[in-house]
């Protein structure tokens, strides 16, 4: 039934009111590429059991996998166990493809068939844990408790309080000996649904609509297939991955995989929900995983984590990319932020200016350059502008933040509430480095827009929108306007060139930016 011994199947779960509405579920399914159904029979409103399961299995088009999810195992039916149990069994005498057991009624379920030929159902034993995810040794007696109960495929799903607690699921789907899904619930365990394909588990969800899941976390199908590429991960496909907090805007993952499968290179590019990136690294510290980005707030807190940091990172005093050295293992750290920052203004400088530049100096030299924030992004364009030679000033929420990083690269401080009544001179350059006016909060801005108008190039580097509300004030006040994905393209050209040692496709990447 699978297309290969190894290859993960993707299952995508059919929930529906009514047997039409799952029919209907089932066709685009198999039309989004689907290789079997997970029949919800408890989300049925009206089930007659014999007559649906028959004309379920009987105009199958998929293969189907049927779950009557109990309450107590976090699903939506209320009645009694024997009754539900009757009706999976009536699913094998039908010959359903596969049915879903809970292991705590899976003795009571596998006395009631004994002695029966039952077909060619696989009964997969399943066991969910909403709270958190067992140590190692506990996931190996629990897999040795279901595989006691003669189930045909093992079934785990814990839930991810950090995303270290992921790895050891991964740790127990390699080792097991039998055919065994496991999954970590919720945002933390998100790349357990994506690389069970290089850890060879037997199947994965990917719902048809995203929002609309069976188990906290699940991507849709459309994601697995075209975003992950999750047909073409296997055992030997380098991981690599955005870590952040959040990190669910990142597009990063969209532009690393389309240009990963243009160039034909074997790698996968996630999202690293991480709380706290030291126990991150030294959890995945296998050389399957092989490069990281880094995003707001772990910028700062990368340049200690790592073995080895490149010293213009260590002199801006953050690490945007980190990648594992292959000859031995140690991580380095590097930061392409403010390349790509720093080069976008200096265009934006140039197409604002009429004699078109043509000079060896730097279009920023002599420019008094603002920067708002002084977290990881914020030293990254204070370091690029000073160094090409411009007058910096750093503006922060808290001044003495400010304060430090001005002092640091030789430059002035202030606070970020005096920013609207800070003009000593027109023409300036301002860039904000904070997450303000990032989704969903689009409202919000750093600067009121009458003090806009002393800037002639205003950059932010919040992408998501691409047109913040400072883009649009300050292109209504005439200054030149650079978006954070000007920024965004220029240090993932980096980033891709120290994951792979090819050279960036940049056209590709700008296409993929136009559509994002």
């Amino acid at each position: 039934m699978r297309k290969s011994e190894t290859e993960t199947l993707i299952c995508v779960p059919i929930m529906g009111d009514s047997i039409d509405i799952m029919k209907i579920n089932i066709n685009k399914a198999k039309l989004a590429g689907a290789d079997l159904v997970e029949i919800r029979l408890d989300s049925l409103k009206i089930f007659h059991p014999s007559q649906d399961l028959n004309t379920l299995i009987k105009d199958h088009i998929l293969p189907q996998l049927f779950t009557y999810r109990p309450k107590w195992e976090g699903g939506m039916n209320v009645g009694d166990d024997n009754k539900r149990l009757e009706v999976l069994r009536l699913a094998m005498e039908l010959g359903a493809d596969y049915i879903d057991v809970e292991l705590q009624v899976a003795d009571q379920f596998y006395d009631s068939i004994r002695g029966k030929t039952l077909n060619k159902t696989k009964v997969i034993v399943s066991s969910h844990n909403y709270q958190h995810t067992p140590s190692v040794e506990d996931l190996g007696k629990l897999v040795a408790r279901i595989q006691a109960t003669g189930a045909d495929i093992v079934k785990i799903a814990t839930t991810a309080v950090e995303i270290t607690d992921v790895a050891r699921m991964f740790q127990t789907m390699v080792h097991s000996q039998v055919p065994f899904i496991g999954l970590v619930m919720g945002d933390r365990g998100l790349i357990s649904r994506i690389l069970c394909a290089k850890f060879g588990g037997y199947l994965t969800f990917g719902t048809l609509e995203s929002g609309v899941v069976s188990a906290p976390g699940q991507p849709t199908i459309k994601d697995l297939l075209d975003l992950y590429n999750f047909r073409q991960v296997g055992p030997d496909t380098k991981v690599y991955g955005i870590i952040g907090k959040p990190v669910g805007h990142s597009k990063s993952p969209i532009l690393h995989n389309g240009a990963f499968k243009s160039v034909g290179f074997d790698g996968v590019y996630v999202f690293l929900l991480v709380d706290d990136l030291t126990n991150f690294l030294r959890t995945y510290s296998s050389t399957d995983f092989v490069g990281f980005s880094v995003t707001i707030p772990h910028k700062e807190a990368a340049v200690k984590c790592c073995d080895e940091v490149d010293p213009v990172a260590k002199s801006i005093g953050a690490v945007n990319c980190i990648i594992r050295r292959p000859t031995d293992g140690k991580l380095i750290g590097y930061n392409t932020d403010y390349v790509g920052a720093i080069s976008a203004i200096e265009e934006g400088v140039l197409q604002g200016r009429h004699d078109g530049g043509g000079t060896a100096v730097s279009p920023l030299a002599g420019k008094m350059f603002v920067v708002i924030g002084a977290g990881g992004a914020g030293k990254a364009l204070a370091y690029g502008a000073k160094e090409k030679g411009a007058r910096v000033v750093i503006a922060n929420r808290t001044y003495d933040r400010a304060r430090e990083l001005a002092d640091v690269i030789g430059g002035d401080a202030l606070a970020l509430a005096d920013l609207d009544n800070y003009h000593p001179e027109d023409g300036m350059i301002l860039a904000n480095t904070t997450s303000i006016g990032m989704q969903p909060n689009v409202d919000e801005t750093p600067i009121s827009k009458h003090a806009l108008k002393s800037y002639s190039l205003v950059f932010d580097a919040v992408y998501t929108p691409k047109m913040t509300r400072l883009l649009k004030e300050a292109e209504e006040s005439g200054a030149t306007v650079v978006t954070g994905l000007e920024m965004f393209l220029g240090q993932a050209y980096g980033q891709f060139e120290k994951f792979t040692g090819m050279p960036a496709p940049k056209q590709l990447f700008k296409k993929i930016t136009e559509n994002l």
